[in-house]
């Protein structure tokens, strides 16, 4: 079992994830400093991460700000492509995974045309920074996002949208969510792709469909074929709402899914709001 976290090392004071605000995108100053922030928070991150023993990490869907904006200043693969395929290069040599995860506004299933488009540019962006990392084996992950009073007619508009787009394909991988979309409805449309699923133990405790935990990974584990799967681990804050991520992971929680996985090789992305410092349970239970 391998295990990563999201966006940001709070022990480096490293972010993927710098931004800024779209108002100040025509000055070309403040976006490179962002995305040379970004870049360098993610070599910093994937050497301490090595160091560590840690094999994933998620970069920040903020990599290169408005990256998928039609009037970005500059040709941002031509500036940043070398850097990104160097430090791809130093991410394969340190066997780190990595993945990417958009916002909740990237909505292929919507039935507003200008939505959809958005969303496919968004998701071009990510599969080209991918592409650039020579991430072979990197995940973009991705809700279904709303049911629109038709759960049938979003599946299948969110299918119809990327049933072209095989350099999204290449990397996008289905995540259940806690209030629409269940296991059941994500390995459906995953399989009408031809793209893996992805677990998330919070999402299902509240949303299983009358699954336990072992029949959805049971469900969604095929679906990786001979790609090793991957799914994410959180807990529920309980001063939040419901589905909200706590800051460190309850040790239910983890021992669920360890008896559950039964020693099968799985990636963990731990989703918890104290990012590399809440995998401490990991060295803790000795698991390898």
């Amino acid at each position: 079992m391998r295990l990563g976290y999201p966006c940001q090392n709070l022990t480096l004071s490293a972010s993927t994830n710098h931004s800024l605000r779209l108002k100040s995108l025509s000055n070309q100053d403040r976006v490179h400093d962002a995305i040379r922030r970004n870049l360098e928070g993610l070599e910093l991150i994937l050497k301490w991460n090595t160091n560590q023993g840690w094999r994933l990490f998620r970069i920040g869907q903020h990599l290169v700000p408005f990256g998928s904006y039609p009037d970005f200043p500059f040709d941002w693969v031509d500036y940043y492509g070398p850097a990104l395929e160097r430090i791809g290069r130093q991410a394969q040599y340190l066997r780190q995974r990595l993945s990417m995860h958009p916002g909740q506004f990237i909505n292929p299933g919507s039935p507003d045309k200008d939505v959809r488009s958005r969303g496919l540019a968004e998701l071009r962006y990510f599969a080209t920074a991918l592409d650039l990392l020579g991430a072979s084996d990197g995940v973009i992950v991705l809700h279904l996002g709303g049911a629109y009073d038709d759960r049938q007619a979003a599946k299948d508009r969110f299918t119809d949208c990327l049933a072209s787009e095989t350099q999204i394909l290449k990397y996008l991988a289905l995540e259940c969510d806690e209030r629409t979309w269940p296991t059941t409805d994500v390995v459906e449309v995953a399989n009408r792709l031809g793209i893996p699923a992805i677990v998330d133990t919070l999402h299902h405790r509240i949303n299983p469909d009358q699954l336990s935990l072992e029949d959805a990974f049971n469900l969604a584990f095929p679906t990786w074929g001979d790609r090793r799967p991957k799914i994410h681990l959180s807990s529920q804050d309980p001063d939040k709402m419901t589905g909200a991520h706590s800051a460190r992971i309850e040790p239910d929680d983890f021992e669920l899914m360890l008896r559950v996985l039964t020693r099968r090789e799985v990636d963990v992305m731990v989703e918890a709001k104290d990012k590399e410092l809440a995998l401490s349970f990991q060295k803790e239970a000795a698991v390898v």
